[in-house]
């Protein structure tokens, strides 16, 4: 599994790469400090390419994680059901839950620090839809 791992914070980078390292959950993890440079890679990459799952961080300086899944509104067809992107955040704002439907990327909003039942959940989730 691939994943693409978007957070300003390399603290947050460190522990959630470890987590995800440990879990044994992707085959490979790339990860970028800027909304932006995210948005430049993932728009230049071919579909097989794509990241199996993307963790977003909302609060970014230059570009929001919001602002990133607007950006991908308009090209959403080229991930839908080949992406699905988590929001990590440290918000507990009820209204960053309900924008986060709003997405049709979005599978989730997960509260900061990444947990080990989360890593569970997606795992389970992929496992079961790529039947």
């Amino acid at each position: 599994m691939r994943v693409l791992l978007i957070d300003d914070d390399f603290i947050s980078i460190f522990l959630t790469k470890k987590l995800l390292q440990q879990e044994g959950v992707a085959d490979s993890i790339t990860c970028f400090r800027s909304s932006q440079d995210a948005l430049d890679c993932v728009r230049q990459m071919l579909p097989e390419q794509m990241p199996d799952i993307i963790f977003l961080d909302l609060n970014m300086p230059v570009m929001s994680g919001w602002d990133f899944l607007e950006a991908l509104k308009a090209e959403e067809q080229k991930f839908i059901g080949r992406c699905r992107i988590y929001i990590l955040t440290s918000s507990l704002a009820p209204c960053d839950t309900a924008r986060s439907k709003e997405f049709n990327l979005v599978a989730g909003l997960i509260h900061k620090p990444l947990d080990v039942m989360e890593i569970q959940a997606i795992r389970s989730y992929l496992v079961e839809s790529s039947r």
